[in-house]
């Protein structure tokens, strides 16, 4: 089994995309379009693929209408 780590997805102003906050310092670093992970959706982890549509609007794959901001996820 893979090892997994638990974060909550954040959007980075000053990059302009969206990150994983693990804790109070520690981030996995931005995402890039096509990077696949997973969402906690009412109890169950869904696979998605994030995505930019222009202009600057990102969305997950499978789920393009959930606000990504605050999302529980495991990569």
């Amino acid at each position: 089994m893979r090892d997994t780590r638990k974060g909550i997805l954040i959007y980075d102003t000053a990059n302009k995309g969206f990150d994983i906050r693990f804790g109070l310092e520690e981030y996995y670093g931005r995402l890039h379009c096509g990077e696949c992970f997973e969402v906690q959706v009412k109890g169950k982890w869904v696979p998605v693929r994030i995505e930019l549509n222009f202009p600057d609007k990102w969305y997950l794959v499978g789920l393009p209408h959930v606000d990504l901001n605050g999302l529980q996820v495991r990569i």
